[in-house]
């Protein structure tokens, strides 16, 4: 008990001095003055709380171990019997869910769904390769500064940008590839950080092609068969939307067509990665993650399959960047700084790494609880912090693992 209680207090003094700072002080700006002001609460209580968790840590986690929770769900063999009803039934509720929410709800939800498909995208790399990429948001500007530039300097429309930016950020995943093939682990993960932040720091200060950190404004909309959703259209001899169907104009309306858009292009990722999961290169890339000695004994070639999840994983960036800027309709260097990459590494990590449905279910939550608690704004990634940490130690695998097969031996 002494050890347990020594041990608590040395965890209570530090997160006294960690939440000092953080928690318990606040600039206040009144007019040309600036002070600070204390809030000793949100320090007691982070301090209390620290405390009985750590001295009581060891009944609580037995305490978790004996709660068994009821399965309601059927056998996974069953599962894989309604599959295509359950799929069918989530489409179908996704496709009519935005037309009986509000305007802001559906907002929210484009943005769920652009870093639904940035998840998607590096958990071919990190879950299923298990290659750890700190730079994947380099990728996602690529896509993104793609689509706005061959639109500026070209004329060329969404529909024609969307593959040649899927293209282009596949390109550069393949000449990160290249450099990193020898690399494993933390070296690894300092080179694709810095491939990041080289990216960042050429958008930043290319003046003449990228306008710099001023960034590109004026990006289209996408279009509905080249029917416009504007009031009045943009391109010379267009339609718009609600003129070509006799309707009257509602600004809902393209909120609306880039959330359903959105909803398309995470099917399409979906149902691509769940395709090449079940060929021989997504079982070279679960080969690869298990041990890179047995799968090079097997004849398999480590470089090609590195190369090819850079490759198709960035692909999916790309695609999500080019729909970020049409939905933008302007971007800047500052749009795909770190902290970007941190996020969606986060919902990789957070969902379950090799999961799909856990890659979607965290996108969704680390994109929607924030801003539906604005009043925890300021404390938003302590919270973030927090709940990550909370993860690695009581489920480490994810809020829904990937079922890996397995053959036990006899014994």
């Amino acid at each position: 008990m002494a050890t347990r209680l020594k041990e608590a207090g040395i965890a209570a003094a530090l997160m006294l001095v960690l939440a000092v700072p953080i928690l318990g002080i606040n600039i206040v700006i009144d007019g040309p003055s600036t002070h600070l002001e204390g809030e000793p609460l949100p320090v007691v209580i982070a301090v209390f709380a620290v405390f009985l968790v750590r001295l009581f840590h060891g009944p609580i986690a037995m305490a978790l171990g004996r709660v068994k929770v009821p399965t309601l769900l059927p056998t996974p063999e069953r599962m894989e019997s309604y599959r295509p009803a359950i799929l069918t039934v989530l489409i179908a509720v996704a496709l009519i869910w935005p037309f009986t929410a509000s305007r802001g709800a559906v907002d929210i939800a484009t943005l769920a769904l652009i870093y639904v498909m940035l998840g998607l995208g590096l958990n071919i790399v990190v879950g299923f390769a298990g290659l750890l990429d700190l730079g994947y948001v380099a990728f996602y500007a690529v896509g993104a500064y793609s689509y706005a530039l061959l639109t500026e300097y070209f004329g060329l429309s969404f529909w024609t940008c969307l593959p040649i930016s899927a293209a282009m950020a596949g390109l550069f995943g393949c000449v990160l590839g290249f450099p990193v093939l020898r690399l494993r682990g933390d070296y690894l993960a300092i080179v694709t950080l810095g491939f990041g932040e080289i990216i960042r720091l050429v958008l930043n200060n290319w003046d003449s092609l990228t306008n710099g950190p001023n960034g590109i404004g004026d990006i289209p909309k996408p279009t509905l068969f080249g029917l416009e959703f504007s009031r009045q259209p943009e391109m010379e001899g267009g339609t718009t939307f609600h003129e070509f169907f006799g309707l009257d104009y509602s600004g809902g309306d393209k909120v609306v067509f880039l959330y359903l858009l959105a909803t398309v292009l995470v099917i399409f990722t979906l149902y691509i990665i769940n395709r090449l999961i079940r060929m021989p290169v997504g079982r070279a890339w679960e080969a690869l993650r298990e041990d890179e000695i047995a799968a090079r004994s097997l004849g398999l070639n480590p470089t090609t399959i590195k190369l090819s999840a850079f490759t198709i994983g960035a692909s999916f960036a790309g695609f999500a960047g080019c729909f970020f800027a049409a939905r933008q309709g302007f971007i800047d260097p500052k749009s795909f700084e770190f902290i970007e990459s941190a996020i969606v590494l986060a919902i990789v990590v957070l969902g379950g790494m090799g999961s799909q449905v856990g890659v979607i279910l965290a996108a969704i939550a680390l994109t929607v609880l924030p801003e539906v608690a604005r009043q925890f704004e300021d404390y938003r990634m302590l919270i973030f912090g927090l709940v990550m940490v909370l993860m690695m130690i009581w489920r480490p695998q994810g809020l829904l693992p990937a079922r890996r097969l397995r053959q036990e031996l006899p014994t």
